[in-house]
């Protein structure tokens, strides 16, 4: 990948200035009234000790409190701010990732590596609001600060000032170079320790079956075990350069008050500064150097930060597949059920596996049309072709509509796709159905389960609360079928296509589910891609595939 889409995605990370500049402010104001606090304390406590009188120093009891109190309260508005303008800017940025990975699914992501995309959408993109976080607002508030303190202290003490300021700067060279020396490459390969582990976990739950079925469970437990070192010992290498930086931080920390305690103690004697001044001169670097503390973990969480970046540059392509058909086009909805019309369709698969050779086919509105074939043939082909999956060479029109100037999402809100395998969420009846209309009511959801078939079913497991387990391992496949075309009515498509709806169902119970399926779709126009024959006269056409073409 290259750079410039790296620095995309970081720039895309920072929330916008207006909306980022509240924190920053409430953040450097915290600092400021911590960095006040202790230089007030400090030259109250010696002022105390020297007077007779604590009348004249009541202004200085007064900053202390008002200083103790402003830094909690703009510490708290600092965290309120900055995260709410850091976490809305995780949301879009998820959002955007989410929206161009679309165009590739599924078939530009059919051989990735699930975890990987896994571990990018949520571990990678959740570790970008560090950028805002633990990068930018701290080292911002630890430069103002340290400007100020350094300013502050050269009126008091202009060689004071000149040794906070070196120690400043060997302190951050020092940080950032030796935490670079001792951790970059493990906190760089953190991302891809952690993707690593979600991987074999991914694979592992996936395919559980599959893996004990044939003897493998153990080499894949094994996978994981060597994932958990590997990220293990990457997170012990980066914490200890963290705790090298931070021991770096600490020691020119002592060394800036010891430094300022020696070129402005001669001061006393000359009268040009006096004790409690001196105290506010040695404090201020330990207050300073707490809040500049922050630059080593900033730096840390910076390699970390475009660690990420670059692998969910790794994720999403510069360019889609030419294979595949792009989401641009028109918004364009129709007023009823469209004609759809095929003529010489072809398309391909990302890599040159042919799709499609040539296919005509109509579809009226309201029609029920079978596409039959052996496997291979093109059935799943022309599914994709239809909502927009795979680019098409030839006429594919709606309602003499060109389909390919629609966008992707208006196409697909027209036809419909259920799939041979449903996916269905580890949630209940109810929210796997909202998925399709967040407002529908549970009466609406009861009367579409019902139409497909399933409302003696859903009251016997209770209702709409009813768990169908991870992709649907509650319910069988026929029910899986149902509850997705349940999904897709009550998301209205004018257009369904059902693509092998009977895959995984046992063959004495395709019938009812295929009848069952068919008359539910009620007005809307069907194509039925299946291996199966449906029952006598459910159906008002046959089309056949073979070697991607109409026969």
């Amino acid at each position: 990948m290259t750079g410039a889409s790296v620095s995309a995605i970081l720039r895309r990370a920072q929330p916008p200035f207006l909306r980022f500049l509240p924190g920053l402010v409430w953040g450097v104001l915290s600092a400021a009234a911590a960095v006040s606090l202790l230089a007030v304390s400090g030259w109250l406590i010696v002022s105390a000790s020297i007077v007779d009188s604590l009348v004249p120093l009541s202004i200085a009891v007064v900053g202390v409190r008002f200083f103790a109190v402003s830094r909690a309260v703009t510490r708290y508005l600092e965290r309120l701010t900055g995260h709410d303008a850091a976490l809305r800017q995780l949301a879009r940025t998820r959002s955007d990732l989410v929206r161009r990975l679309i165009p590739l699914s599924p078939a530009g992501l059919g051989g990735t590596d699930h975890g990987r995309v896994l571990s990018a959408l949520v571990d990678d993109v959740e570790n970008l609001q560090n950028l805002p976080l633990r990068v930018v607002q701290p080292l911002a508030v630890a430069g103002v600060v340290a400007v100020g303190a350094v300013g502050v202290v050269a009126i008091i003490s202009p060689p004071a000032a000149l040794a906070l300021a070196a120690c400043l700067l060997i302190a951050a060279g020092a940080a950032v170079g030796l935490g670079w020396l001792f951790g970059s490459r493990a906190e760089a390969s953190l991302s891809s320790r952690r993707a690593d582990l979600s991987a074999a976990l991914v694979d592992y739950f996936g395919g559980l079956d599959v893996l004990i079925a044939y003897g493998a469970e153990e080499q894949a437990r094994g996978r994981i075990a060597d994932a958990d070192r590997a990220l293990r010992r990457a997170v012990g290498r980066a914490s200890l350069a963290q705790a090298i930086a931070a021991g770096v931080v600490s020691v020119a920390a002592g060394a800036a008050s010891a430094w300022a305690l020696a070129v402005a103690a001669p001061g006393i004697l000359s009268g040009a500064i006096d004790g409690p001044w001196l105290a506010v001169v040695v404090l201020v670097p330990m207050v300073v150097f707490e809040i500049f503390g922050a630059v080593p973990i900033a730096a840390s969480s910076w390699r970390s930060v475009r660690a990420s970046a670059q692998r969910i540059a790794d994720v999403l392509p510069d360019e889609a597949p030419r294979e595949l058909r792009s989401d641009d086009g028109a918004d364009a909805d129709f007023g009823g059920v469209p004609t759809l019309r095929l003529r010489g369709a072809r398309a391909h698969w990302p890599g040159g596996a042919v799709a499609l050779a040539g296919v005509d086919l109509d579809l009226a509105p309201g029609e029920r049309v079978l596409v039959s074939g052996p496997s291979g043939a093109g059935k799943s082909s022309l599914a994709a072709v239809l909502v927009g999956f795979l680019r098409v060479e030839g006429e594919y029109a709606l309602d003499g509509m060109d389909a390919s100037s629609l966008s992707g999402p208006a196409l697909r809100r027209t036809i419909g796709l259920c799939e041979q395998s449903p996916q269905l969420f580890d949630e209940d009846l109810r929210q796997n159905l909202l998925f399709a209309r967040d407002t529908a009511t549970d009466a609406e959801l009861l009367d579409v389960l019902d139409r497909v078939g399933l409302g003696a079913w859903v009251a016997e497991r209770g209702g709409l609360d009813a768990r169908v387990g991870d992709r649907g391992a509650l319910v069988s496949g026929g029910q899986a079928q149902r509850i997705a075309l349940a999904r897709a009515l009550l998301r209205g498509f004018p257009v369904l296509v059902l693509d092998e709806p009977t895959a995984g169902v046992d063959p004495a119970a395709s019938d009812a589910l295929l009848r069952d399926l068919l008359r539910a779709a009620g007005e809307q126009s069907v194509l039925l891609i299946s291996h199966v024959a449906p029952p006598a006269g459910t159906v008002d056409r046959v089309v056949r595939l073979e070697g991607g073409r109409t026969v």
